[in-house]
């Protein structure tokens, strides 16, 4: 069956804002190019909540969420350990780890990961279940030019790639907020009700830029 295409695959386009509500972005090959910038003119954040989608087939480890600044390459991360088994979430270059995640191949799962920098606490909610809070950095705030990336991991801010940590698959409705979501509004999303948008991030207001072979399609669900 034909799926609308909204952007063919593309060396780079420029930045655009657009309503992606029942859209996903698709990264149909292992590169260490392709990727899609987030635009946020927010330099400072003393709490950071990121909610995702995302659907792979992937049996190594890989990038979910990167959000650089010049003074740490992993200021706000999301990634899956295969290895261990594990998401693992680094704050500030400090890395916490949460096992027992039922990471299924082929499955859309949802993702919600929360810190404050008040606490140094960072929890993850992973398809509606939330983890115990872990202790990863507190008292200074994520500060400076961010650059946020899907699909790449940032060794250096903006760069530094690795292929085999590359996100091959599809994502979507991507939010982040500056401050740490309550259980409710989290539920609310991780359940697809009426939430509160992101207020750095807005999946139905997003700035983005995409880079190499991504595309923009409807979003695939299975029915039943």
């Amino acid at each position: 069956m034909k799926m609308l295409l909204l952007l063919v695959m593309m060396k780079a386009c420029a930045a655009i804002t657009q309503d992606l509500s029942g859209k996903m972005f698709t990264f149909p090959l292992e590169s260490n190019r392709a990727h899609v910038k987030f635009n946020t003119s927010r330099m400072d954040f003393d709490a950071v909540t990121v909610c995702h989608r995302s659907f792979t087939d992937l049996k190594r480890d890989h990038i979910l969420f990167s959000l650089a600044t010049p003074s740490h390459a992993n200021d706000f991360l999301i990634f899956w350990d295969n290895t261990n088994k594990e998401m693992e979430v680094f704050i500030r270059n400090k890395k916490a780890e949460f096992g027992g995640r039922d990471y299924k191949l082929n499955t859309w799962h949802s993702v919600c990961t929360t810190w404050d920098a008040t606490t140094g606490l960072v929890q993850l909610w992973f398809d509606g279940q939330p983890s115990i809070r872990k202790f990863t950095s507190s008292g200074s705030n994520i500060n400076g030019p961010v650059i946020i990336i899907v699909g790449q991991e940032q060794d250096s801010h903006g760069g530094g790639f690795d292929i085999k940590q590359s996100f091959v698959g599809m994502m979507a409705d991507v939010h982040m907020w500056d401050y740490v979501l309550s259980p409710c509004e989290m539920q609310n999303y991780l359940d697809e009700r009426n939430f509160t948008p992101g207020s750095v991030l807005n999946w139905r207001a997003l700035n983005y830029q995409i880079i190499d072979k991504v595309l923009v399609e409807n979003k695939k669900m299975v029915c039943y």
